[in-house]
């Protein structure tokens, strides 16, 4: 059984020149990035603690997502790059969040969903950094981080089968990675994760 499905489009070109260009910006918005993906996580465990077969898993990817932050916050202060003061919106974190069921169990799965599509993509971020960036050591962190978000990405959706349909699962996650594509295609192109 197939835990996530592949991103619809690929990230442009012209993102990764942007980051490129501009990457101590990158690195800022990839920590805030990871601090949210750790409050994300523990988010889930405050507001539904009877769901406790993906308790564990939750617990762990929030440590995990924390521990990139450290990782990502390290890199910065070697190159003397400060945390920004305040963490902005993510436009594309917002508009896919805009797009959620309204009920209560809906809103559950689209949860799970959404952070399995967003961790793929970030995955898919991180390995062309990795491919593209001149620096052996900064290409081997982002690898890392590749392969750890692709299996955060199918994490989600094994946690989603633990409470809905198969077919139900699918079909919105399907829908989920054509609202993502359509978002990504709308963002304006910056040195940020997302």
């Amino acid at each position: 059984m197939k835990l996530n499905l592949d991103i619809k489009g690929p990230s442009s070109q012209e993102w990764l020149e942007a980051v490129m260009a501009d990457f101590n910006s990158f690195l800022q918005d990839h920590a805030d990035c990871e601090r949210k993906a750790s409050a994300m996580n523990m988010s889930f465990v405050a507001k539904y603690p009877n769901r406790t077969e993906i308790l564990p898993e939750l617990i762990a990817t929030g440590i995990e997502e924390l521990q990139h932050f450290e990782a990502v916050y390290k890199l910065m202060e070697a190159r003397g790059v400060q945390l920004q003061h305040s963490i902005a919106d993510d436009p594309y974190i917002k508009a896919l969040m805009k797009l959620r069921y309204s009920d209560v169990e809906g809103r559950f799965l689209d949860g799970l969903l959404i952070a399995s599509v967003f961790e793929t993509r970030g995955g898919e971020r991180f390995k062309m950094v990795a491919d593209a960036h001149p620096d052996p050591e900064i290409a081997r962190f982002y690898k890392t981080l590749w392969v750890s978000e692709a299996k955060h990405g199918h994490n989600f959706v094994k946690m989603a089968l633990n409470y809905f349909p198969e077919e139900k699962v699918y079909s919105r996650l399907n829908y989920w990675i054509d609202q993502e594509c359509e978002v990504v295609k709308n963002l304006p192109i910056r040195a940020a994760l997302h």
